[in-house]
């Protein structure tokens, strides 16, 4: 009985160590997962830092570019606002022409009225002194 009980104790001795080695093992594998999961913990807050600085970096970038852009369109702006001006100048500069023109071709036509005229006034002076001559000699 002896032998049994302490094949007995034996057994509970070594059920007792395989548990506890048991329970050690999955403690340090707790700990290894918590060192694991602090390690991903700090390497995805390393990744997600270094992330944030290049979506920053990207960002000061945009706003560069958009600044820049902002400052072509108002360029272009204002060269079409001064070709709008010209326009509206250019419109106003043509309607002027076409009325000064129109002046030259009115004073053209009454010259050609007024040659006309002297033309006529001139015949009827040369008739008027023929009509003299002859008056003078009837006259006579």
């Amino acid at each position: 009985s002896s032998s049994s009980g302490d094949s007995a104790t034996d057994r509970l001795l070594s059920r007792t160590s395989s548990y506890t080695r048991r329970e050690n093992r999955l403690a340090s594998l707790s700990k290894s997962e918590e060192d694991r999961n602090t390690k991903d913990y700090k390497k995805m807050y390393e990744d997600a830092l270094a992330e944030n600085e290049k979506l920053k970096s990207k960002l000061e970038d945009s706003k560069k570019e958009l600044a820049k852009i902002r400052t072509q369109l108002d360029k272009v702006t204002q060269k079409q606002d001064s070709m709008s001006e010209k326009s509206t100048v250019f419109e106003t500069e043509k309607r002027e022409k076409r009325t000064l023109e129109k002046k030259v071709s009115e004073m053209e036509e009454e010259l050609k009225v007024l040659t006309e005229l002297k033309s006529d006034n001139q015949r009827l002076k040369d008739e008027n002194g023929a009509l003299i001559r002859v008056i003078s000699k009837l006259s006579k």
